[in-house]
C-alpha cells in the first residue's frame, strides 16, 4: 500500500506516513517502559572471549589436566548468587581450555591469564558457531535478490491487472512475504507433526537439517529464475525489443511468481531456523549476542550480494565482451547470472554437508560429558575400600 501511494500520489505523503507510524511506535514504546523487565548488566561478551583467547595464548605450551576438576572454577555459591548455571567442561576445542589451567601463584593470577571453566565453555560455544554463520553468507546474498534484481526484472515486464490497476514493483515482494507466512504455518500446523512422529525430535526435525532444507530450496530458487529470465530475453528478442530500455515487455509479470514464492519458502525453513539456531545455542548469558549472528550474516549477505554481482560484471566484460550485468536488463544476461548463483548454492551445500556432519549440539556434549562423569563416579566408588558393614553384609 505505501509502495502504491509513493508512486501514484506523492512522496510527500509516502514519507509522511512512515514517520507518524515512527512517531506513534516510539511513543508506545515510551509509555510501556516502566512495565519492562529490566535484566542487571553483565560483563560485556567480547571482553569474557578476549580474556579466555589472551590466557589461552599466554599458556599455549601448558599441558590441559586429564581430570577436568583441576581446572579452574567457582564454586556453585557463586553462581547461585548471579542466578546462573556453570557450565561443564567439554573436550572441543581443546586448546582454548588452557586458559582455565592453574599455574604457579594462580591465586594472585590476572583475569587476562586465568578464566574459569564457564567462562572458557561460552567462548567455545561462540566460537564453533561461526561455521554455521559462514555457511549463511550465501542463503542472504540469494534473499537480497528479491530486493533488487528480481525487481529489477519486474519493472520490464506487463503489471497490469485490469484496465485501471498496474503493480508497483517494489511490492512484488509481498509475495515472498506471503509465501513465507503460509510456510511457516503449514510447517507448524502439518510438516512439524508429522516429522515428530518419524524422527521422536521434539522439533520435528533439527534446526541445522531445517537451515539445510532451506538451502536446497535456493539451489531450487535461483534454477527456476534463470529458465524464466532466458524465458523473458526470448520473448523481447521475438518481439524486437531486445535492445531497446525501457520498453515493457509482452509477458505479464506473475511469470516471476514461481521465483519470489519459492523464496519465501526457503526463506521459511533457513532464515527461521537460522535465527533459532544462533539463539539456542548460545550460551545463557550471550543469548544477545548468539541472536546478533543472525543480523550479521544478514548484513554480510547483502554485501556479498554487491560483490558477486560487481565482480561477474566486471569479469564477464573483459577482452571487449558484452558482459552479463548491463543497464539494459533486455540486453544483460541475468540468466546466465542466475546459473553462476546456482552453481554457488551447490558449492555452499556441500560447505554446509561438511559443518552439518561435524557440529555437536550443547545438549549433545552435556549429555556425553554427564554420562562420563557418571561412569568415573562409579569407578571412583568401585574403587574404595569396602567398609566393615559391607563386608557383613556379603558373609
Amino acid at each position: 500500500v505505501l509502495v502504491y501511494i509513493q508512486d501514484n500520489v506523492g512522496w510527500t505523503i509516502g514519507y509522511a506516513l512512515p514517520t507518524l507510524g515512527l512517531a506513534v511506535s516510539i511513543a508506545i514504546f515510551t509509555a510501556g517502559t516502566p512495565f519492562y523487565r529490566h535484566k542487571p548488566t553483565s560483563e560485556n561478551a567480547f571482553l569474557k572471549m578476549a580474556r579466555v583467547l589472551m590466557g589461552a595464548a599466554r599458556k599455549w605450551a601448558v599441558s590441559v589436566p586429564v581430570d577436568p576438576r583441576e581446572l579452574h572454577e567457582l564454586d556453585d555459591e557463586y553462581y547461585a548468587k548471579k542466578s546462573a548455571t556453570p557450565l561443564p567442561h567439554t573436550p572441543n576445542l581443546r586448546a582454548l581450555s588452557k586458559a582455565a589451567v592453574k599455574t604457579g601463584g594462580c591465586a594472585s593470577a590476572s583475569r587476562w591469564s586465568l578464566s574459569t571453566v564457564t567462562q572458557v565453555e561460552e567462548t567455545k560455544q561462540m566460537l564453533k558457531m561461526l561455521t554455521v554463520l559462514a555457511i549463511s553468507f550465501v542463503p542472504n546474498a540469494m534473499i537480497a535478490q528479491t530486493n533488487t534484481l528480481f525487481v529489477k526484472q519486474g519493472t520490464t515486464l506487463d503489471r497490469h491487472i485490469g484496465p485501471h490497476f498496474e503493480i508497483p514493483p517494489a511490492s512484488l515482494q509481498g509475495f515472498v512475504t506471503v509465501s513465507l507466512l503460509v510456510t511457516i504455518g503449514l510447517y507448524d500446523r502439518v510438516f512439524m507433526p508429522f516429522a515428530r512422529r518419524m524422527t521422536g525430535n521434539p522439533h520435528g526435525i533439527s534446526q541445522l537439517q531445517r537451515m539445510g532444507i532451506g538451502i536446497a530450496m535456493h539451489i531450487i530458487t535461483m534454477a527456476i529464475a534463470s529458465v524464466t529470465e532466458r524465458h523473458r530475453l526470448a520473448v523481447a528478442h521475438e518481439h524486437g525489443i531486445y535492445e531497446s530500455k525501457g520498453t515493457t515487455i509482452p509477458l505479464t509479470v506473475f511469470v516471476l511468481l514461481p521465483q519470489f514464492v519459492l523464496m519465501g519458502v526457503a526463506d521459511a525453513f533457513h532464515a527461521v531456523a537460522n535465527l533459532e539456531f544462533f539463539y539456542d545455542q548460545a550460551p545463557e548469558g550471550m543469548k544477545s549476542l548468539g541472536t546478533s549472528y543472525a543480523s550479521t550474516s544478514m548484513g554480510i549477505g547483502n554485501f556479498l550480494s554487491s560483490a558477486l554481482l560487481s565482480t561477474v560484471s566486471h569479469m564477464t566484460r573483459r577482452h571487449g565482451r558484452t558482459g552479463w550485468i548491463l543497464n539494459n536488463l533486455n540486453a544483460s544476461r541475468l540468466d546466465k547470472y542466475y546459473a553462476f548463483l546456482t552453481i554457488v548454492n551447490c558449492a555452499n551445500l556441500l560447505a554446509f554437508f561438511v559443518v552439518y556432519r561435524l557440529y555437536v549440539y550443547n545438549a549433545d556434549i552435556s549429555g556425553v560429558v554427564a554420562s562420563a562423569r557418571g561412569k568415573q563416579l562409579k569407578r571412583e566408588v568401585a574403587m574404595q575400600p569396602a567398609t566393615i558393614d559391607a563386608v557383613e553384609a556379603t558373609l
